[in-house]
């Protein structure tokens, strides 16, 4: 049996590791925060896909947390609790974005087209392709 627990401790360095490697990821994100105003456009869409891209890292391991059983038998209903209610925050703020991301796009493109302002590279392409890729996120 206690080499059972030892090996189970043992294996628990893992989450040491993940916890240190977020804790890494919060402070590089909160230093690119503190500089993000004086960005341009392109550094803007960089970071934001590097923070989207590490937002979804994070959910696939809660995800693959929530089916691990040997996990589940350590997480209290507390605990289960702080996370909906983190989540249901996080998921209703996601959603206020892109609603209003979205929307502010739609509109700003059909001002911009109505005024016969089109993007130069959308020349290049055909009607039809253009069509196709102007769609909802989803």
């Amino acid at each position: 049996m206690a080499s059972r627990s030892t090996r189970i401790l043992s294996s628990l360095g893992s989450l040491s590791e993940w916890v240190d490697m977020q804790k890494k990821a919060a402070e590089m994100f909160g230093q690119i925060n503190t500089t993000a105003e004086l960005a341009d456009r392109l550094a803007l869409v960089l970071v934001i896909r590097q923070a989207f891209q590490h937002m979804m890292k994070t959910l696939k391991a809660f995800d693959q947390w929530l089916n691990d059983p040997f996990i589940l038998s350590y997480v209290t209903k507390d605990m289960l609790m702080d996370v909906w209610s983190t989540t249901y925050g996080i998921l209703n703020t996601l959603l206020e974005l892109d609603i209003r991301h979205t929307l502010t796009v739609k509109e700003m493109a059909e001002k911009l087209i109505r005024e016969g302002k089109l993007p130069a590279f959308m020349e290049l392409r055909g009607y039809e392709e253009e069509e196709r890729r102007i769609t909802s996120p989803l």
